[in-house]
């Protein structure tokens, strides 16, 4: 099995398969996480396929309760990333134009939203296009607020980078502070949250009291903002190929 791949296995919890991810870890006990991808089981490194699936019947309500309320949820809508096409940009519209030729990709905002217009060669893929203006635009944005939050706290802005993780909205180390790219389909006081909780790790390296003291002097209403931030990471939109629709 290639690097990197979790194998998917299928266990039988009453009278219904189920499929589930699993990996093992240095870990004691046993983990399960249902999300938008399944069951997930992190196991201990000894632990024997036998002994997992029987842990598995044995919590077979809980997981087949959270798989059917992840089942129920609404699904994220989908955007085709096309001339024409519209998508959340900082809390506001944004308009996807397209022209033929060749040139860097260009922003206009006013009071309703924004237009971002790319010039596209015949053949060329306008939603790479998109996304490699709207990951430059989000970068350029996202290193602003870590500048203001840092100077705020009286500490080294690191440098900031994009991930693309599906259940992170940051992380920080001594050497960067990572954002995911989806934070700019969200409005500017959820990027503002996010931002300042890692910031804040720039003091605490922790979630301690004096961390959390730390994220609402930076970001007042933070505890409101985190509860308001899961509900929203999941009604994000995908932003698609409209080929590969």
């Amino acid at each position: 099995m290639p690097s990197g791949v979790v194998p998917v296995r299928r266990v039988r919890l009453g009278t219904r398969p189920v499929e589930y991810a699993l990996t093992h870890s240095r870990r004691k006990t046993v983990a399960l996480r249902v999300d938008d991808r399944g069951l997930r089981v992190s196991a201990p490194q000894r632990m024997s396929l036998k002994r997992i699936e029987r842990f598995l019947e044995e919590h077979a309500d809980w997981v087949l309760r959270h798989l059917d309320a992840w089942a129920e949820r609404p699904r994220p809508a989908s955007i085709a990333l096309e001339h024409g096409a519209s998508f959340p940009w900082l809390g506001h519209p944004c308009r996807i134009e397209v022209e033929q030729g060749r040139s860097a990709a260009q922003w206009r905002f006013d009071e309703t939203g924004a237009v971002l217009m790319l010039r596209c060669a015949r053949g060329q893929s306008v939603y790479r296009a998109a996304m490699k203006a709207i990951g430059a635009r989000a970068l350029e944005d996202f290193a602003i607020r870590v500048r203001r939050d840092a100077q705020r706290l009286g500490v080294v802005a690191p440098p900031v980078l994009l991930t693309n993780a599906r259940t992170r909205w940051g992380s920080c180390s001594a050497r960067a502070i990572r954002l995911n790219w989806r934070l700019c389909l969200m409005d500017r006081d959820l990027i503002d949250y996010v931002v300042a909780h890692e910031v804040a790790h720039l003091r605490h390296m922790d979630h301690s009291p004096a961390f959390w003291a730390v994220v609402e002097h930076v970001y007042p209403g933070a505890r409101q903002a985190r509860v308001r931030l899961k509900t929203v990471g999941r009604t994000l939109p995908e932003l698609m190929d409209p080929e590969a629709v």
